[in-house]
């Protein structure tokens, strides 16, 4: 029993001073940086609280301090509306952009003040209050319809749980994991036996979306507010005076801002931290721009999916000095030899780099890179890591020229480079690297999705002698009883993969030709071949001539596709695989809509509302094609955020060009 406060109305009174304290001492600590109790007199409130609330339930309210410890499990997300949409902003790579941008407002509203902000590398988040209670959090979605993360953003200890505001209140902010909070709960992972976060952007973005509470409040997220919605109806004129009055309410804002009176002041902050971007506590990846003026918002107006009175300008990839220790190679599915160097590890852009493609023999030569040379890495379009240049001025005076290997280093078999190709290829159909990576590439989600059978357990069952072919994989079912009995593997697990595999053999027809890891033959050819063909028993119709008249294949792919299914070993294959009742039939989910017949799309830039794989499909299931590149034979453009040079070209060639809303109401009508 709890028998420090006496009576009831003891008690209450207590509870009322404990929250005051830890609500007191909470923002001085997180928000101020200036903490004046120590952190056991701290926690020592905190407990003395929870404990209360545990004897007597009836006293916690859905504001109580103990909340940002975490409590509630959920079974999943709802979705919530966006009242107002949340908006993405339009981006700027260059001066050129920036002053651009600048002179389209002057254009539009003359001489203008502007709010530049850090751009911090985290995902946006919305706060509703009402009564000055947090009665709402919700992630951005696609813009429209986000996610109720409230219990999770409760444990955020930077943003208050009540405001001294009683008119109903949203703000909006990045939701972050600053640099500190990333190394510790990457300790505790590894300490775990689980996988390191690669980033803080990822592991906000993980740590938020967790059903269990705990574990969002344990991961030590952060929050800047960044907007006030409607800031018209709190009588605020200014963006940079709905910063000040959200401070005033006790958010937390980034301190780092300021007001530019021309865009030059705009850039030379941006210069700013651009070099000072690695000495904060946190990451950013950019500086983000707004007209300081709010009443101007209207009169300059918006695009469908960003306001045009503000722009975030994105900082160059990363570069970052390191060295090369060894130069290894690995073998893919179709053969291909790929040269690798292995760096000493290095953080580029908030993840740790150890490896970086060097492409091919040509790539490696034209650039001089050899073993133990100090190199520049990026990080390409910010995901792949790649080798820029050399600092030849670093290297040893002993440094020998790359020579490109002879032989497979798997199998030590002979590998070829053909005339007017970059790649070598090991030819030896015995590999045990083509074997692994062709079944690995066979179960893949692009391919017949087999869920369960990974990159690790195709490896080990292969090492275990279970899988040789890709016959094998429908032939585990023979070894369950072998199979629940290795470590790491039971019952449930082993019949789920089982199961997996006997609904794979439903597989569409396209999705069995791309698996089979044909050369050349990606996903699109693979379609193309299924819908022409219909059916596999109709292999001996498959002539050059026939195939070259077929529209996306040329010499190239022909030669590939003929060359395969002559092979007696693929011809016995694919009986085998008939016999195990592998569908061998295209099922066209094709419904021909005229805007869509015969026409041709091409995607750029980053899409919200679908996913570039879901937005291909859906063309193509109405009758359109889907291309990579624009040409006067191009249809449509659908451009999403971040669109660079094929919408300069669409422009160009007067391709008509749909946002994705515009593409979105076409599939629609």
């Amino acid at each position: 029993m709890y028998n420090e406060c006496g009576d009831s109305m003891e008690i209450k009174n207590r509870v009322k001073e404990l929250t005051r304290l830890l609500e007191k001492y909470s923002y001085e600590y997180y928000v101020l940086d200036n903490p004046t109790v120590s952190d056991q007199e701290f926690d020592a409130l905190l407990h003395e609280l929870i404990n209360i609330e545990e004897e007597y339930p009836e006293l916690k309210s859905s504001d109580s301090p103990t909340v940002r410890v975490g409590s509630i499990v959920l079974d999943k997300f709802e979705k919530v509306t966006h009242d107002v949409p949340m908006m993405s902003l339009s981006n700027a790579f260059s001066e050129d952009d920036l002053r651009s941008f600048d002179e389209k407002i002057n254009k539009e509203v003359g001489n203008v003040s502007y709010n530049v902000e850090l751009k911090i590398d985290g995902l946006a988040g919305s706060i509703k209050y009402i009564d000055g209670k947090l009665v709402l959090g919700a992630s951005r979605g696609n813009g429209a319809i986000g996610e109720n993360i409230t219990s999770n953003i409760k444990t955020i200890k930077t943003l208050p749980l009540k405001i001294d505001y009683l008119d109903d209140l949203e703000v909006r902010g990045e939701i972050f994991m600053s640099k500190k909070s990333f190394a510790k709960a990457n300790i505790e992972r590894v300490s775990n036996n689980l996988e390191e976060f690669k980033n803080p952007r990822n592991a906000a973005s993980g740590s938020i979306r967790q059903l269990d509470s705990k574990i969002a409040a344990n991961r030590g997220l952060d929050m800047f507010i960044y907007s006030i919605i409607s800031p018209e109806n709190h009588d605020i004129p200014l963006h940079s005076k709905a910063l000040s009055f959200a401070k005033e309410l006790g958010f937390k804002i980034n301190p780092l801002s300021k007001i530019c009176s021309s865009i030059d002041e705009v850039i030379e902050f941006i210069s700013l931290y651009q070099e000072e971007r690695n000495n904060l506590l946190y990451e950013i990846d950019g500086i983000v721009i707004k007209v300081d003026d709010i009443s101007l918002y209207n009169k300059i107006g918006y695009t469908a999916k960003s306001p045009k009175w503000a722009i975030a300008y994105k900082f160059p990839a990363e570069e970052v000095i390191t060295q090369i220790n060894s130069i290894t190679f690995q073998v893919g599915r179709t053969g291909q030899i790929t040269p690798v160097a292995n760096l000493n590890p290095v953080i580029v852009q908030g993840s740790t780099v150890s490896r970086a493609t060097l492409h091919n023999e040509d790539y490696i030569v034209d650039k001089d890179i050899r073993e133990n040379d100090y190199v520049i890495i990026r990080k390409a379009g910010d995901i792949i890591p790649e080798v820029v240049s050399v600092i030849t001025d670093r290297r040893e005076n002993n440094s020998s020229p790359f020579s490109m290997i002879k032989e497979c280093p798997v199998c030590n078999g002979l590998i070829v480079r053909n005339t007017g190709e970059a790649d070598y290829y090991c030819v030896n159909p015995l590999c045990d690297a083509l074997k692994i990576e062709g079944l690995i590439h066979f179960a893949s989600r692009k391919a017949m999705n087999i869920e369960g059978l990974g990159d690790r357990i195709v490896e080990q069952f292969y090492n275990d002698d279970f899988l040789k072919s890709i016959k094998d994989i429908y032939l585990l079912k023979n070894h369950r009883e072998e199979l629940i009995i290795k470590e790491g593997f039971g019952i449930k697990s082993i019949d789920k993969l089982l199961e997996n595999i006997e609904l794979s053999k439903k597989s569409n027809l396209d999705k069995f030709i791309f698996g089979l890891g044909i050369r050349h033959v990606g996903e699109k050819v693979s379609k193309v071949l299924a819908n022409h063909y219909k059916n596999l028993d109709n292999i001996g119709k498959w002539v050059f001539d026939d195939l070259i008249n077929i529209d996306e294949i040329g010499d190239v792919i022909a030669k590939s596709v003929i060359d395969y299914f002559r092979k007696e070993e693929n011809i016995t294959l694919l009986n085998d695989l008939k016999e195990l009742e592998l569908n061998m039939v295209y099922k066209s989910n094709i419904k021909i809509k005229d805007e869509f017949n015969s026409k041709t799309f091409v995607l750029t830039g980053k899409l919200e509302i679908y996913k570039r794989d879901e937005a291909k499909d859906l063309i193509e299931s109405l009758g359109g094609k889907v291309s990579s590149s624009v040409s006067k034979k191009t249809d449509y453009v659908v451009v999403g955020t971040d669109a660079g040079s094929k919408l300069k070209k669409a422009l160009e060639l007067g391709v008509k060009v749909l946002t994705e809303s515009e593409f979105k109401d076409l599939l629609d009508r």
